[in-house]
């Protein structure tokens, strides 16, 4: 029975990564990345290695979500057409690109660094 649970829990640590690979496409993806990991962290039999990576997949998503949330504020002048002739909406607009592209870069970097420990089957942090 616990060869069967782990098996699981592999394998829900596995759709939480893809699911967070995909997040770097579509936002929404990390919501569902982050409650494939959470299913882990509840689990009382699971071993320290996958809920530390159940809880390092949970914490980049919702950073990542968080930041994708901030950078988008960024863009809300663009909506008022009018206001598109001010230097200021031009500004805001870069500044959301360059939050678009750090969360990207970080969200890059964390499942890259998390999916190497998974496949050697080590804690991520």
């Amino acid at each position: 029975m616990a060869k069967d649970n782990l098996a699981k829990y592999r394998r829900s640590i596995m759709i939480a990564y893809i699911c967070m690979f995909f997040a770097l496409f579509t936002v929404f993806t990390s919501i569902f990345a982050y409650f494939f990991a959470k299913k882990i962290i509840a689990a009382n039999d699971a071993e320290v290695w996958l809920q530390a990576q159940a809880f390092w997949v949970m914490r980049n998503s919702l950073i990542y979500f968080i930041v994708m949330i901030f950078a988008s504020l960024w863009f809300i002048p663009l909506y008022f057409y009018y206001w598109d002739t001010y230097i200021w909406v031009t500004a805001c607009t870069v500044i959301g690109v360059v939050f678009v592209l750090i969360a990207f870069l970080y969200l890059l970097n964390a499942w890259i660094k998390g999916i190497s420990k998974f496949i050697k089957n080590k804690a991520v942090f």
